[in-house]
């Protein structure tokens, strides 16, 4: 076992479009999307699992404005956001080791709660843009931003959100035992929801804050700390495309950096869904990755098996 991986999962895989999101829907889910993991490992990878947490967050964020009519001080977003390491970490852990019984492997799983490096300079930080959570009325936005320092905006006539940075990770707090662990052939889940994000302060110490790590940029990040040779993102779609939804959709079996970095400035992959996923990927190669496999949850065992699933490599 010299190979070392990290698969990234979506946070929209554990709670399906037109799902409530209930805990039985979630475990129900996240079982499901664990072929593809058991699949790497017989294979003979070491790993490491990172995880989305959008609509864990979100409803998280809704349970905290119900919660201000009753006179309940919100958590800030970097609470919740270790609170989902928790929760989502515990699913994921808890669904793997059944699998791993019943397929009779002998695997130790961990989660790690991971407190990721930003720096305070970074751009976003300054001028937050990236909205969570609910709608609010211009009351209850006037309220929060008064008593808790939110930035609120108006968002396309259907009320006020809450808008945070997004600042790029610069370091992971826990990656050494990270590695150490999965290099002695552990399963660490980590880095959940992008992680939790803080910057250091003049002496040193820590310091966390209200912001939203991009998931795939710290899975890189992670790769690249641990000296992964694979880096596996799984996705709404089963392949990367240009022109996507258009008559001329081309699909990709395997695309080179060069070629990626090349439909990016063309805006072929926007920001908010396929932008990340390749500018990541993009990353962990130039850093010394060697591959970056990006499908859909529902394909997984297929891609590894070379049917589906677009590679990315130098």
């Amino acid at each position: 076992m010299d190979k070392k991986a990290v698969l990234a999962l979506g946070g929209n895989g554990i709670i399906k479009a037109g799902q409530k999101g209930t805990i039985y829907e979630q475990f129900a889910n996240t079982r499901e999307s664990l072929g593809g993991i058991v699949e790497l490992i017989e294979q003979g990878y070491k790993l490491a699992i990172t995880h989305g947490n959008g609509p864990q967050v979100g409803n998280l964020l809704i349970q905290q404005l119900a919660g201000m009519d009753k006179n309940i001080s919100p958590l800030p977003l970097g609470v919740l956001n270790a609170a989902t390491e928790g929760t989502m970490g515990y699913m994921i852990e808890q669904s793997l080791i059944n699998k791993l019984i019943i397929k009779k492997i002998k695997r130790n799983v961990v989660t790690i709660l991971s407190q990721v490096l930003v720096d305070k300079n970074d751009p976003s930080i300054k001028n937050p843009s990236k909205p969570v959570g609910p709608f609010y009325t211009k009351e209850q936005a006037d309220m929060v931003s008064s008593q808790y320092g939110w930035t609120m905006v108006e968002d396309s006539g259907r009320g006020y959100r809450q808008v945070v940075p997004s600042p790029l990770p610069v370091d992971i707090l826990q990656g050494d035992i990270i590695k150490e662990l999965v290099d002695e052939g552990n399963i660490v889940i980590a880095c959940g929801g992008g992680g939790i994000p803080y910057h250091l302060e003049e002496n040193g110490t820590l310091e966390g804050f209200d912001a939203v790590i991009d998931k795939d940029f710290a899975s890189a990040l992670l790769a690249e700390k641990i000296g992964a040779d694979l880096l596996v993102i799984l996705t709404g779609v089963e392949k990367v495309s240009i022109n996507f939804g258009k008559p001329d959709q081309k699909d990709f079996d395997v695309m080179s950096v060069t070629e990626a970095s090349k439909y990016y400035d063309e805006g072929h992959f926007p920001k908010g869904s396929m932008g990340p996923k390749i500018k990541a990927a993009i990353s962990f190669i130039e850093n010394g990755g060697e591959k970056v496999l990006i499908t859909s949850i529902d394909k997984i065992v297929d891609a590894f098996a070379g049917k589906t699933g677009t590679i990315i490599k130098k």
